[in-house]
C-alpha cells in the first residue's frame, strides 16, 4: 500500500452532498496527517479540515455546504497532493439493486431521445465497477473509474432508472444531482451484505451454508479456474442463445435448451462468482462508503423470489447494515415495490405476491423508508420492462415526500389498505390516501395476457375476476364483484362466499391493474 492514497469515489466532476459535513476518505499509513480543502472558482478557500490515518485509514469531515458549482478539491499528505476539478455541491443518491437499476438508458424506450438531446442535463453519475473478484484488475479497474457528466460517451450505460430520477430531481431542485450507480443484475440481496450480519439469523444463514457446502473440499485456486471455465461456456451458450431468439422471438424457453443445452447461469457458487453472500457488499458497497449521500434509491427483490417468506428479513438487514456503514441510521431509502411479471413457461407461483408483501411490511417497520408501488408498469413474459421513466418519476416523487418533506402523502403514494370489517354478506375495505376515492381502469390488455398464461397452465379463469377476491373461515378465496363508497372505501361480495372475511387484491404475479387512487398512482396489492 501507498503512503497515501483517496478513495477512487473522488474525481473530476463529484458531486458533493449539500448541507451537511462532507466525508473524505482514503488510505494512509498510520500518524500520517491528511488535509482537504474547497476552492472556489477564483481560488479562495471556502472550506477546510485535516485528520490522522489510522488503522490504515484517514477520513475528513468538511464542513456543509450549500449547493454550488465549478469548485476544486485539493487533498495533501506530506507533500503529496491530489486535486479534483468541476466539483459541485449539490444532490447525491445511491442506486442500489439489480438488472432493473442497472438497466443502461440507451436500452430503454425512452433513451433513444433522451441521448438524442443536445441540451445539458445537470446530473453525474459515478459507477462503482463492476467487478468481483479483488484480484490486481480489481485495484486497476477501481483507480480508473470516475464521475462522468451529461457530456460523457458513457452516459448512454448509465441507469435508466437513476438517470431519470437524478433528472427529475434536479429540475425541481435547482441543483446539480449525482447518482452512484451500485448494482448487478441477477443479484439477491444477500450479496449486498456482509456475512456476520446472517450469521446472526437462522433464517438468512442458509445463504451462508449453501455457499460453504459447495466450496469444501476446494482451494481457492480451484475455485477460481472453475468459475472461469464457466465464463467461457456462458459465454458461447449466451451467443447461441440470443441468435435463437433473434430467429424466433417466440421460442420456448424448453426448446432454448433443447437445442443448446441447459443454461448453467449463475454459475458454480465458488468464491469467484459475483452472486455468492456477501460479495457485491465487499467489492462494491464497502468501496464507496461512507460517501455523504442524502439517501438511497433500490429497484431489487427478482433474485430472492426462491424464498420470499424470508426476504422482509434480509432487506431490512441490508438496510440497517448500509445506514450502518454511513454512519447515520435514518438515512432515506427509497425502493421499488415489485412489478408484475410472469414468464410464459411459468405456473403461478404467488412468489412475487409474498415478495411484495414482505416490502410492504419493510416500508411500514423501518423508519423512513418510502415504497414505489410500480404496478400497472410490469412487460408480459419479461423480467425488464423496458419503460423507465414513469417509475423513476414515481420513486422521485416519493423521494420528495419522505426525504425532503417537499410533497404531501397524498401527491407522492396511492392508495394502501388499512383495515376492513365484515358486514353481513360484505367486506367492507378502509384505505389510506384515498379520501378522494378511487379510479377504475380497464386492463384489457393484461387481462389477455393473464387468460393465456393460465390457459398453458389447463387452468380456466373466472368470467368475473376483477382482481378482488374474499374469503370465509376457511381462507378459500374466490372472485369478488367490488363498488366505491365515498371516502375511500370499497365493498366487496361473492356469491361464493356467505361471510367474507379475508380479502385480496392483485394477489397475482402478473394479471390486470385496475384500481388507482385519483393522483393516478395503482392501489397497493394487498392479503388481509
Amino acid at each position: 500500500m501507498a503512503d497515501f492514497s483517496v478513495a477512487s469515489v473522488f474525481s473530476d466532476n463529484s458531486v458533493l452532498q449539500r448541507n451537511r459535513a462532507v466525508s473524505i476518505f482514503g488510505k494512509g499509513k498510520d500518524g500520517l496527517e491528511v488535509w482537504a480543502g474547497l476552492y472556489d472558482s477564483d481560488g479562495k478557500i471556502i472550506s477546510e479540515n485535516s485528520s490522522f490515518a489510522r488503522d490504515g485509514k484517514w477520513k475528513i469531515m468538511l464542513p456543509p455546504l450549500s449547493a454550488m458549482n465549478n469548485l476544486t478539491l485539493e487533498i495533501s499528505c506530506a507533500g503529496d497532493k491530489k486535486s479534483f476539478s468541476n466539483i459541485a455541491v449539490g444532490e447525491v443518491w445511491l442506486a442500489g439493486g439489480q438488472s432493473n437499476m442497472e438497466f443502461e438508458l440507451q436500452n430503454c424506450t425512452e433513451g433513444p431521445a433522451e441521448l438524442s438531446e443536445v441540451k445539458s442535463v445537470d446530473v453525474r453519475f459515478y459507477y462503482t465497477q463492476k467487478n468481483a473478484w479483488m484480484d490486481e484488475k480489481f485495484f486497476e479497474g477501481e483507480r480508473k473509474s470516475a464521475w462522468q457528466t451529461w457530456d460523457s460517451e458513457e452516459k448512454k450505460a448509465w441507469s435508466a432508472v437513476g438517470y431519470f430520477f437524478g433528472k427529475r430531481l434536479s429540475e425541481d431542485l435547482g441543483v446539480t444531482v449525482g447518482i452512484i450507480g451500485c448494482n448487478w443484475g441477477g443479484t439477491s440481496a444477500s450479496a449486498w451484505i456482509p456475512e456476520c450480519d446472517m450469521e446472526k439469523d437462522s433464517d438468512l444463514k442458509i445463504y451462508l451454508e449453501e455457499q460453504r457446502e459447495a466450496e469444501k473440499g476446494k482451494s481457492v485456486e480451484e475455485q477460481c479456474r472453475e468459475y472461469e471455465e464457466y465464463e467461457i461456456f456462458h459465454a458461447e451458450w449466451q451467443k447461441k442463445c440470443d441468435a435463437l431468439y433473434k430467429e424466433n422471438p417466440q421460442i420456448e424457453w424448453s426448446d432454448v435448451q433443447k437445442k443448446i443445452g441447459e443454461c448453467r447461469w449463475p454459475g458454480p457458487k465458488c468464491c469467484k462468482n459475483p452472486y455468492r453472500p456477501s460479495g457485491l457488499y465487499k467489492c462494491m458497497i464497502s468501496r464507496v462508503a461512507p460517501y455523504t449521500l442524502r439517501g438511497f434509491i433500490y429497484y431489487q427483490g427478482e433474485s430472492d423470489d426462491h424464498r420470499p417468506q424470508s426476504y422482509g428479513k434480509l432487506f431490512r438487514h441490508l438496510i440497517e447494515r448500509w445506514r450502518k456503514d454511513w454512519g447515520d441510521d435514518s438515512l432515506p431509502f427509497v425502493f421499488v415495490q415489485l412489478p408484475e411479471h410472469r414468464n410464459r413457461q411459468d405456473k403461478d407461483f404467488k412468489n412475487w405476491c409474498i415478495i411484495r408483501e414482505q416490502q410492504a411490511w419493510v416500508s411500514k417497520t423501518v423508519k423512513n423508508t418510502g415504497m414505489t408501488v410500480a404496478l400497472g408498469l410490469g412487460q408480459y413474459d419479461d423480467i425488464h420492462p423496458k419503460s423507465k421513466r414513469t417509475l423513476a418519476e414515481r420513486l422521485e416523487k416519493e423521494a420528495l415526500y419522505t426525504a425532503y418533506g417537499l410533497v404531501s402523502r397524498k401527491m407522492a403514494e396511492g392508495p394502501a389498505f388499512k383495515n376492513s370489517i365484515p358486514r353481513k354478506n360484505e367486506l367492507v375495505l378502509y384505505f389510506d390516501n384515498a379520501e378522494d376515492g378511487f379510479i377504475y381502469k380497464e386492463d384489457f390488455e393484461r387481462l389477455e395476457h393473464y387468460k393465456y398464461l393460465e390457459q398453458r397452465q389447463g387452468n380456466n379463469v373466472p368470467e368475473n375476476l376483477t382482481g378482488f377476491e374474499v374469503a370465509g373461515e376457511d381462507g378459500q378465496f374466490f372472485p369478488a364483484s367490488f363498488r366505491f363508497e365515498d371516502g375511500g372505501v370499497i365493498v366487496l361480495s361473492s356469491p361464493d362466499v356467505s361471510r367474507p372475511l379475508y380479502a385480496r387484491y392483485a394477489w397475482y404475479n402478473y394479471g390486470p391493474v385496475t384500481v388507482y387512487g385519483r393522483n393516478g398512482l395503482p392501489l397497493a396489492p394487498f392479503s388481509c
